[in-house]
């Protein structure tokens, strides 16, 4: 994989160097500097991808993983060597185009590689291709069957040439190494004879009398023993473990995002937002004056809501209704609601009526995309209804979100349709990325024009 990456980038430098030198001036110069650029970023994405872990086979294999590495590796390593080459004041000695042309062939090439490894490097996981490590597996009786381990020991690099099955009872009893001392024996003399690397042992984590017994018998053979985790302790071991002080702990549920994940979220709203005021002040402003030569009350709608973490905020919204609902018991708009006003029509049918979140935005109590909030009154309702309800404070609200983008959004008139605004929302939380913020927010501009009609 290391050897394809750098041929293929000093490959792509080299050339389109000599393409773009010989289409725009009919000659070649500066061969030698172009080669010795390419190497050099050869050299530092290579570095820089291993030190990512990038070509371990499970990371080869994930293919949005090695996409989102390769291009930020990638686009990160071209920024940091123009700016040092800005620095230097050498960065004349580079065409622009050729450069330019030197990125995205070069992005375009490793992708295409990195689809192919993937392929070609799943399909010799799944056929046991790189299962070159000699490995025995002594197993409680039946758990070697019931468990997945032994595939997955096929596909990761080992191959099991023996497994010695011990009955439960035997495991149990005080006397295990005496009663199976033969058969451990062989087992040994089996392990040098056939140059053994590996020994994994497959029992209930819970003997541990067992497990130490057996650990006495092995320590005459120089090799490794693993301990592979039971089905009770695998179905918490899938988790990252994470170092807290002196010890590991599995980490059951994670943060939703990590705090630099949080941090371009918000840089995406602080960007986001600000731009979005200055070019709706206008409007925004010939809106407030419309709604207050319509009719009595406020210019603007507050309400309570429950954002991160359940916390309560007040949300802000241009004025649609007559009237101001904001207790325990609150009743959601529907289609030809008496008492929404005239030009509160309008503002629900173009959504201009949710611009002025643009300043809960702005203030940190929501984000552009999130989960939308509900009223106070039926947060508390549907979270008595829905078992997953509460897993959409783990971000923040937002004015636009995955579910509205697609149907759900407006009036929820059965538990239905709201168990399925929920399964977008977490599906989103879940997913998240800052391109799917962006790819959300345009898909939004686009719908803005076919909203439900109330």
């Amino acid at each position: 994989m290391t050897v394809v990456d750098a041929a293929l980038i000093v490959v792509s430098g080299v050339g389109c160097a000599i393409s773009y030198q010989v289409a725009t001036t009919g000659m070649l110069g500066k061969a030698d500097v172009y080669a010795a650029a390419s190497v050099l970023v050869a050299i530092n994405f290579v570095l820089l991808t291993v030190v990512q872990h990038g070509y371990r086979l499970k990371n080869i294999t994930n293919l949005p993983r090695i996409f989102r590495m390769t291009l930020t590796t990638w686009t990160g390593l071209f920024g940091a060597l123009l700016a040092i080459a800005f620095t230097m004041k050498v960065s004349d000695e580079f065409s622009r185009g050729t450069t330019i042309s030197f990125y995205l062939v070069g992005l375009a090439a490793l992708l295409a590689w990195k689809i192919a490894a993937a392929r070609w490097t799943a399909h010799g996981l799944r056929t046991g291709a790189f299962a070159n490590g000699r490995a025995i597996m002594i197993a409680e009786f039946g758990l070697a069957a019931s468990s997945n381990a032994v595939d997955d020991f096929g596909q990761h690099g080992y191959r099991l040439v023996q497994v010695m099955e011990i009955p439960t009872k035997d495991l149990a009893s005080p006397l295990l190494l005496s009663s199976l001392a033969p058969r451990f024996e062989e087992l040994i003399a089996f392990a040098r004879e056939n140059r053994i690397e590996h020994v994994f042992l497959l029992i209930d984590w819970s003997r541990q009398h067992a497990i130490d017994s057996i650990l006495d018998t092995l320590k005459i053979l120089p090799i490794p023993v693993h301990l592979v985790p039971d089905p009770n302790a695998a179905r918490f071991l899938r988790y990252p473990l994470v170092s807290t002080g002196n010890m590991f702990t599995a980490e059951l549920r994670r943060a939703p995002l990590s705090w630099r994940e949080r941090a371009l979220k918000r840089a995406l709203d602080l960007v986001g937002a600000s731009l979005a005021l200055f070019v709706f002040a206008p409007v925004m402003l010939a809106t407030a004056i419309l709604i207050k030569l319509s009719s009595k009350g406020p210019v603007f709608f507050r309400q309570t809501r429950h954002g991160f973490g359940g916390r309560a905020f007040r949300i802000l919204k241009f004025r649609t209704m007559h009237v101001l609902e904001d207790g325990p018991t609150i009743v959601q708009a529907q289609k030809n609601d008496p008492r929404v006003t005239g030009i509160g029509k309008w503002l629900r049918r173009t959504s201009i009526d949710e611009l002025p979140q643009l300043f809960n935005v702005l203030k940190g109590d929501m984000s552009l995309v999130g989960p939308r909030p509900h009223a106070a009154a039926h947060n508390t309702e549907y979270e008595q209804l829905i078992g997953n309800y509460a897993f959409r404070h783990h971000v923040k609200p937002g004015m636009t979100g995955w579910a509205q983008i697609n149907g759900y959004r407006g009036e929820t008139r059965t538990l239905e349709l709201m168990q399925k605004r929920v399964e977008f929302d977490l599906w989103y939380i879940n997913k998240w990325s800052l391109w799917l913020d962006v790819t959300i927010l345009l898909r939004t501009v686009m719908l803005t024009f076919r909203p439900t009609a109330y």
